[in-house]
């Protein structure tokens, strides 16, 4: 169920302990790797990093109100998860996530089309979160957006 928390921190203080130290390890890392020109906000009730309507004034196609989503973190009911639509838009980077995956965890990918789930807090692969986050620029994200979902 989303979130009605308005600010990042009013979300922080509705998780229990073990998920807001998992939620904030995890905005750390993608905060220090996600090139310059994303925002945090609250956005579709969990956390996100999205495309300002200062640099896309189109905004999402699905509500133009909206800034153009790219990756948002969330606590579900059973799972942490990390929405990252570049690795659903983009082949060449799902499958270099799905090649390096293996690589930072003992655990099977559990993978949606843009969702990943873990299940523990101590097997989010962070530095791999880290890693991903860096891999597009908000141009870059414009461009694929505007290739597959805009037309």
């Amino acid at each position: 169920m989303p979130s009605k928390a308005k600010t990042v921190f009013d979300y922080l203080n509705e998780l229990p302990e073990e998920r807001i130290i998992a939620i904030e390890k995890l905005r750390k890392v993608i905060l220090k790797n996600l090139p310059k020109g994303f925002k945090e906000e609250m956005n579709y009730g969990m956390i996100g990093y999205v495309v300002p309507h200062s640099l896309y004034k189109k905004g999402y196609h699905c509500d133009p109100l909206m800034p153009l989503p790219f990756m948002n973190i969330a606590s579900q009911k059973n799972f942490v998860a990390v929405y990252h639509m570049g690795i659903y838009a983009n082949p060449k980077l799902l499958n270099w996530f799905v090649e390096e995956y293996p690589k930072h965890c003992k655990t099977k990918l559990d993978m949606g089309k843009s969702c990943l789930r873990f299940k523990k807090v101590d097997e989010i692969p962070f530095k791999l979160i880290g890693e991903l986050a860096s891999k597009m620029t908000p141009k870059d994200w414009i461009a694929i957006y505007e290739t597959k979902f805009n037309k």
